[in-house]
């Protein structure tokens, strides 16, 4: 898949440059920046870039995995290690080797295992869990985070010497809301991209007021958010709802939307949201917003991949890119079925 990094701010193009500048020097980088501000598809460009193109660019998201999976995620384990470990199995790190590795999440990796990514970065080499045999390794490490490095490392959550060894080359992405000017070229880009991915033959088109709303909205999910937001009104999401959402996300964070959009009221009856004991609006928890919106979007999309397909599965996974196994749990966990 071709990765490309979009925008005429000079933050981004400062990025290009960096790029270009250390895409052959295997120094580690470590990508700041707060959630949906592309900082994989940084690391993907930077795998491009470099004379290691052709090599794996192997990803570990550190915040995914409790200790005990996340040490054998990166660095393998050999037969008999732990109870159900009945082969060896190479780590990531090896797997990795002559490529690129994106250490994903790296403010959210344990201290005990930042101990050791510590001794590979300084050595190159490591032993499998439960294994006594070196295993050297020459991966190009790049570590992401949103966290606040410097503010961790005063509260003891991280090591100082990992994140100068992870610092050599730092590279901070830009919020979307720093560069607005941007957001007219990446929704048009996110308008084609789904509409190519959806097979869709009309020309989807967002309204002026749409294109207003979106200039003014301060994006807290950032691009990825902005990606989100076309993909839902091109499946077929209500126009008005939507902006009615932006415009409360703007309001609960303290902003002024623009004139003319008005904001939507919760649905108390129906469980959209809640009143304390005083009758104060709460907002709902944005961990609960978030899984309904991507089922949300997901639904929709499967829904009109299935419509497109003649309701025909196999078809339909294909043009998802989605297994046929996966494309039916989905349908299942998210009620689609076909009406008789």
């Amino acid at each position: 898949m071709e990765h490309v990094l979009l925008g005429n701010h000079p933050s981004i193009q400062k990025i290009r440059e960096l790029i270009a500048m250390v895409s052959d020097t295997a120094f580690n980088v470590l990508l700041l920046g707060e959630t949906g501000t592309g900082k994989e598809v940084i690391a993907r460009l930077l795998h491009q870039a470099s004379s290691r193109r052709n090599k794996k660019f192997i990803k570990v998201n550190c915040a995914a995995l409790p200790l005990t999976l996340l040490e054998s995620e990166l660095f393998g384990y050999e037969k008999g290690a732990f109870t159900g470990a009945l082969n060896s199995k190479p780590g990531k790190f090896e797997l990795a080797s002559d490529g690129v590795i994106l250490l994903d999440e790296i403010g959210d990796m344990p201290l005990v295992l930042q101990a050791k990514l510590l001794h590979v970065l300084q050595s190159g080499e490591f032993n499998r869990l439960g294994g006594t045999q070196d295993v050297k390794v020459n991966a190009w490490v790049i570590s992401s985070t949103n966290h606040d490095l410097e503010k961790d490392m005063e509260q003891g959550l991280f090591r100082e010497d990992l994140y100068y060894r992870l610092n050599i080359i730092k590279v901070e992405l830009p919020t979307l809301w720093e560069r607005k000017e941007d957001i007219p070229l990446l929704a048009a880009h996110f308008l084609q991209k789904h509409q190519r991915e959806l097979s869709l033959n009309t020309n989807f088109t967002l309204s002026a007021d749409v294109f207003d709303l979106f200039q003014a909205y301060h994006w807290p999910g950032n691009v990825r958010e902005l990606a989100n937001t076309v993909l839902r009104l091109i499946v077929g999401d209500d126009p008005v709802k939507v902006k009615a959402e932006l415009v409360n996300n703007m309001i609960m964070d303290g902003l002024t939307p623009p004139k003319g959009f008005v904001p939507r009221q919760p649905d108390y009856a129906n469980g959209t949201g809640e009143k304390s004991d005083e009758g104060i609006k709460i907002p709902r928890p944005l961990k609960s917003l978030k899984t309904e919106a991507a089922n949300y979007i997901e639904r929709k999309a499967i829904v009109h991949a299935l419509d497109l397909t003649g309701w025909n599965k196999r078809k339909t996974a294909k043009l998802l890119k989605i297994s046929y196994k996966t494309l039916f749990y989905k349908m299942d966990n998210l009620e689609i079925a076909q009406e008789a």
